[in-house]
């Protein structure tokens, strides 16, 4: 089912839903299903599957030299997403990226996604290759997100790379979800800039927005104002990250150029250990979540970045 008719259905109430990481190379899937389990008793209609871009790697060859070789992470997002689904009886989204995929290997994916019985995906640029300051496009693959999802609903009606004929079927229509960012794309030189970006994907055939993690929901609510001022009338879910470590302190505003509350900050840094920090950041996604359930967003999607009990605890209090 699509995630719209999945908010439809609905009827008003909040959705629960969540984001997962594939294991890396050598780990098996138990792995995930463990972080998985303990939060399906909360019924999330769908599970988001991300995708790693490839990356260089460099072999020691002797003698001094080095050898560099592309390789990818963590594969097998569209096998995870078939399993996950058969496992749980729920939807899954892949993630299709720009970065590291050509035109070509986007159309398989989408027809290995068709053959599955996977009906949303989520269409993402994507970031810079690990070491490069820049996003730079793949060859023979797309520059934008709006380009990938002009592919994505061109396939859908069955206009194909290299066919000439086109034979439409809306059953193979996708449920596309693009990104958004209450805090601007740090690429974007204005706020403005980057929600007329967003307005184009809208009209280009996004069917519903999930936003980057944000901590101070007045950004979320001035965002989706602004959205709806500038007609983007999709769906816009909130992405919440329960904050975890001191290490986020730094590495989430230097990896996703989002800023945190001074209070946040503060209660962090007063905190004994992770532990404590681990419980503050409870308490804060769960008062964040309360003010935005008030506010009717369809859905509470959360980052578990492969952990679940703080998210279980969270989940506990408002499902």
């Amino acid at each position: 089912m699509k995630i719209t008719d999945h908010i439809k259905n609905a009827n008003g109430k909040t959705l629960f839903s969540l984001e997962v990481v594939p294991p890396q190379k050598g780990i098996g899937i138990e792995d995930l299903y463990t972080n998985i389990d303990p939060l399906m008793e909360f019924k999330p209609p769908f599970i988001d599957v991300t995708t790693s871009r490839e990356e260089y790697i460099y072999l020691d060859k002797g003698n001094g030299l080095m050898e560099r070789r592309i390789t990818r992470m963590r594969p097998g997002t569209l096998g995870i997403c078939a399993a996950i689904q058969h496992k749980y009886n729920v939807d899954t989204v892949p993630h299709l990226l720009c970065g590291g995929f050509t035109k070509e290997e986007t159309e398989y994916l989408l027809v290995d996604c068709m053959y599955l019985g996977i009906d949303n995906v989520m269409a993402l640029r994507g970031d810079a290759m690990k070491g490069h300051q820049y996003f730079e496009p793949t060859q023979g693959g797309h520059a934008s997100a709006m380009d990938l999802v002009n592919q994505i609903n061109d396939l859908g009606r069955g206009k194909y790379l290299h066919n000439e004929e086109q034979v439409c079927d809306e059953l193979n229509k996708f449920c596309i979800g693009v990104a958004g960012y209450p805090e601007k794309h740090m690429e974007a030189p204005s706020m403005n800039y980057d929600l007329k970006w967003l307005k184009q994907k809208v009209d280009a055939g996004a069917d519903y927005i999930v936003t980057q993690m944000f901590f101070d929901n007045k950004k979320y609510i001035e965002f989706v104002q602004k959205a709806r001022e500038m007609g983007i009338t999709v769906p816009i879910i909130p992405g919440i990250k329960p904050i975890a470590t001191k290490k986020h302190l730094k590495i989430l505003p230097q990896v996703f150029k989002i800023d945190l509350p001074e209070e946040l900050i503060t209660e962090v840094e007063n905190a004994k250990n992770n532990e404590a920090v681990k419980q503050i950041g409870i308490e804060w996604s769960i008062a964040q979540c309360k003010e935005l359930l008030d506010f009717g967003v369809p859905v509470l999607h959360f980052y578990s970045m492969g952990k679940s009990d703080n998210i279980k605890s969270i989940a506990c209090e408002l499902f």
